[in-house]
């Protein structure tokens, strides 16, 4: 979880997220939400992402500056749960 957490926040490509996915819901203002294990047990969930299924949510009164935080400054917003396990990483890795 803490590996998806820094994949989906933290890795970038030319200051973009890495993950297509998320980067489509981040340009469009979303705050990277909840990161759910065995959230999809497919055998396509599995293979795809080890079962792990993220939300995306849109507060409708803040996806103008969500938005425009992403593609001005590259900024990802995200819940405290994203951003906990995001910490937890750094402190564990050796990146």
């Amino acid at each position: 979880m803490r590996l998806c957490a820094w994949y989906l926040y933290g890795e970038k490509h030319r200051g973009y997220a890495l993950n297509p996915v998320a980067n489509f819901h981040l340009q469009n203002g979303s705050v990277l939400w909840r990161i759910n294990w065995m959230g999809d047990s497919s055998p396509r969930g599995l293979g795809a992402s080890c079962g792990m299924m993220v939300n995306y949510r849109y507060f409708l009164e803040e996806t103008a500056s969500n938005s425009a935080l992403y593609l001005g400054s590259r900024q990802v917003r995200a819940s405290q749960q994203v951003l906990a396990l995001v910490q937890q990483f750094q402190q564990n890795s050796k990146l």
